[in-house]
Order: structure tokens, then C-alpha cells, then sequence
């Protein structure tokens, strides 16, 4: 439970973010880029507590786009094993703390080992409530949106599906994860100012926050940080002033 300060604060229901910064902060201490990506994983814990305290529901995270690929065959192999290992050691962790592990991407590209641990996870907890932890692996926003165009075409093709019935609310249905409201809060350390391909549907009227932090050096702290700028934003949605606060409009 927050304090009755916290209490009063807006929470961000869908929570996404672009974890960067992790081969810098290796360069920048003459290690291999793999120990960055080590020492990033260790920050994701602290970040799913953090989100089932303060009431978040959702959280997705990058780990993977399908840009990343194209790294070096050697970084690529180092992450997927980081993949299966941290699945396999948190699962018992996501399930005391109430989480529940989800996937979004194409996983068919990901190994088998790979494949299994996330299936295994999800089956595991697949029954907890309190916070759904979405992991982008293998993931690409516009990608996401080409396979959802695709979907709801097969059906038109077949007859199933008239295209003057096709809205927001249709589409959204057919992307990776339908169930799932539109990120409030869109967070990326490294200092970078770009989205990059990450949750471009859902992330249309998100907050942005930027932070300069690495992603392995960044703690609850800044992440409170963040949670502080989004509480003190007015979200729009495209409204006026007077809209927003209820007045009648002159």
C-alpha cells in the first residue's frame, strides 16, 4: 500500500517501456555489450514489484524488436539465453508477487528453448491478477499492424467481415494482445527521443517520458520520477480546456 500522498496521485493503468542503454553502459566500462544486457535484467524485478505496488495493471516492456535480428549473431545468442534463464528463475517470483506473464511478437522466429520457457511461464501463471507483465519479444509495432490488416482482410476475402465495419475498436481487436487497454504512460532511458517501433496502435495518445538514466542504472527512484511527471500532466485526448474541466464551452 502507498502512503495517502501516493494515494491521491493518478496511476498510469498500462505502463510500457523501451529499456535502452544497455551496450553503452557496457562500453562506457570497457565490458561486452552482453554484460549491459546482464545487468539490465537485473532491473526488471524491481520495476514488476514497484508496478504491482503502486497499482499499475499493465506493463509491457521491449526486450526484443525484430530490428534486433540483425545484431551481431554472438549478441543474439547471448540474449536469448538471458531470455530462458530469466524466465525460468522468476517465474516462482511473478507468481508470489500476483503477475502474470504474457508475450506479444512473432515467436516463431524465436528458438525452441526459448519458445517452451515462455509458454511454460505463461502456463504458470496464467491465473494471476494483479499485474499482467507483457513482454515484447521479437516485436515490431508496424509488423503488429501489417498482421492485424492481414486478419481482418482473410475475413473480409471469406465473407465473414464487411469493411465499412472495420473502426478502431474492430482493429485493435485483432492486434497481439486485444484484451489490453492503450499505454497511459510510454517511458525510454538511454536519453534516445524516439519510439522505435514499439506499440505505435496502442501508444497514440500516451505520455512520454524520456530519462536520460541507462537502463541498468535505472532505479524505483527514477521510475517514481516518472510516474510524478505523468501524475502532473493533463491528458487531452484532443479536448480544450474547458472541456477537460467540465465548463460549458463559449
Amino acid at each position: 500500500m502507498g502512503t495517502p500522498a501516493e494515494s491521491t496521485k493518478k496511476v498510469p493503468r498500462h505502463v510500457a517501456v523501451i529499456m535502452d542503454g544497455n551496450g553503452r553502459w557496457a562500453q562506457s566500462r570497457g565490458l561486452m555489450r552482453v554484460e549491459g544486457h546482464r545487468a539490465g535484467v537485473k532491473r526488471v524485478r524491481p520495476l514488476v514489484e514497484e508496478c504491482v505496488r503502486k497499482g499499475v495493471r499493465y506493463l509491457t516492456v521491449f526486450c526484443f524488436s525484430t530490428e534486433n535480428w540483425k545484431r551481431p549473431e554472438l549478441e543474439v545468442s547471448a540474449l536469448m539465453k538471458l531470455f530462458s534463464y530469466y524466465l525460468d528463475a522468476e517465474v516462482e517470483s511473478l507468481k508470489e508477487n500476483g503477475v502474470r506473464l504474457r508475450a506479444i511478437g512473432d515467436r516463431s522466429k524465436l528458438p525452441v528453448a526459448v519458445q517452451k520457457a515462455l509458454a511454460d511461464a505463461e502456463a504458470k501463471t496464467a491465473e494471476c491478477n494483479r499485474l499482467d507483465f507483457i513482454l515484447a519479444l521479437s516485436y515490431g509495432g508496424r509488423e503488429e499492424i501489417l498482421t492485424a490488416t492481414r486478419k481482418l482482410a482473410q475475413d473480409v476475402k471469406l465473407g465473414k467481415l464487411n469493411p465499412e465495419s472495420i473502426d478502431e475498436t474492430l482493429f485493435s481487436s485483432a492486434l497481439y494482445a486485444a484484451d489490453v487497454p492503450d499505454v497511459d504512460l510510454l517511458i525510454r532511458t538511454s536519453d534516445e527521443h524516439r519510439i522505435s517501433n514499439f506499440l505505435l496502435w496502442q501508444s497514440a495518445y500516451a505520455e512520454i517520458v524520456f530519462t536520460s538514466v541507462l537502463w541498468p542504472d535505472f532505479s524505483i527512484e527514477e521510475f517514481n520520477k516518472c510516474l510524478d511527471e505523468f501524475a502532473g500532466r493533463v491528458r487531452r485526448f484532443g479536448l480544450t480546456d474547458e472541456q477537460i474541466e467540465g465548463a460549458p464551452i463559449q
